[in-house]
């Protein structure tokens, strides 16, 4: 009996699955809403199972039948990734699925010339990206929904195989009017009766706020996002000031203000490098991309980022 169902359309179900909605799923895989909820349709109608149970303004929740259909379609997935893996290690050519995921503090500085480069040299990769929290990467990893994931070294567990790429000093991002801009250098002593804007994300909160209570002190926290490019446009407007290690290889923040940085004295750089699954088979496509990484950051720097040996900006 011949298929009739893709494994394009198990990608949507499980990601459906794994976002509980629709829209969410969307955008994890970079494909529009209509075309997840139809998938969903035809797949629900080859089986004669309702999948998901549809509940108003929230989402939508796997049914018994849905879970078990979703487990086995998870097999079914990493069986054909296996396959794609084990022609690569025949042929010994580098090319088919490559699922990254980096970092969503720094993606959008470093992410796309770096993916760019690769699928120039490799026409025969179709990599998949994925914004996430340090959290998620590693727990993507672990079940095989990422073959890499571009973060720091925050809290790596064992069953991860760390390789770091960089050292990145910390700085302080501040707007130009702040007279701490004029400073030299900064330690968080001189920082606490100042408004700080957190970034308050999994881990990387954790990291920040850590800096300060190594020395016993604790920040005055102003204001909290989750995101980036909003904690640069707030420091640049005068909300407080941040700290950051993906230092980008420009000053303006995301309206076109101005920033000012200045190095955070006393602390040691953080590790921006490359996590993978200790337990995972490590493909022709995955070692050439680990490969282009390395070589690149090492002519030119981590792509996106300022750093010591480029043009400062």
């Amino acid at each position: 009996m011949p298929l009739r169902f893709t494994l394009r359309q198990l990608e949507y179900l499980l990601a459906v699955g794994e976002a509980g909605g629709v829209t969410q799923a969307a955008e994890r895989v970079n494909v529009s809403a209509p075309s997840i909820s139809t998938a969903i349709a035809q797949v629900e109608a080859e089986f004669g199972l309702p999948l998901f149970i549809r509940k108003h303004a929230h989402g939508l929740t796997p049914t018994g039948a849905g879970r078990a259909f979703l487990a086995q379609a998870r097999r079914v997935i990493t069986a054909a990734e296996e396959l794609h893996a084990m022609a690569n290690d025949l042929s010994d050519t580098v090319r088919g699925p490559l699922a990254v995921g980096c970092l969503v503090t720094f993606a959008q500085l470093v992410l796309p010339e770096l993916r760019r480069r690769f699928e120039d040299r490799y026409a025969g990769v179709a990599v998949r990206q994925h914004e996430l929290n340090h959290a998620e990467i590693i727990e993507r990893l672990r079940v095989a929904n990422l073959d890499i994931g571009l973060t720091y070294d925050l809290g790596v567990p064992g069953d991860i195989v760390f390789e770091p790429l960089a050292e990145l000093p910390p700085f302080v991002m501040l707007s130009p009017d702040d007279p701490l801009a004029r400073a030299e250098a900064l330690r968080p002593e001189d920082l606490v009766d100042h408004g700080m804007v957190l970034l308050d994300l999994p881990h990387s909160g954790d990291y920040f706020l850590s800096i300060f209570g190594r020395f016993g002190l604790r920040p005055r926290i102003a204001e909290r996002t989750r995101d980036m490019s909003v904690a640069r446009a707030m420091v640049a407007n005068g909300f407080g000031y941040t700290v950051v290690t993906a230092r980008a290889r420009h000053d303006l923040a995301p309206d076109g203000k101005p920033l000012a940085f200045v190095p955070l004295a006393g602390l040691a750089p953080l590790s921006l490098g490359i996590a993978l699954s200790r337990a995972a088979h490590r493909t022709a496509t995955v070692e050439a991309f680990l490969e282009h990484c390395r070589a690149l950051v090492r002519a030119e720097g981590v792509p996106g980022l300022w750093h010591d040996r480029g043009n400062p900006p």
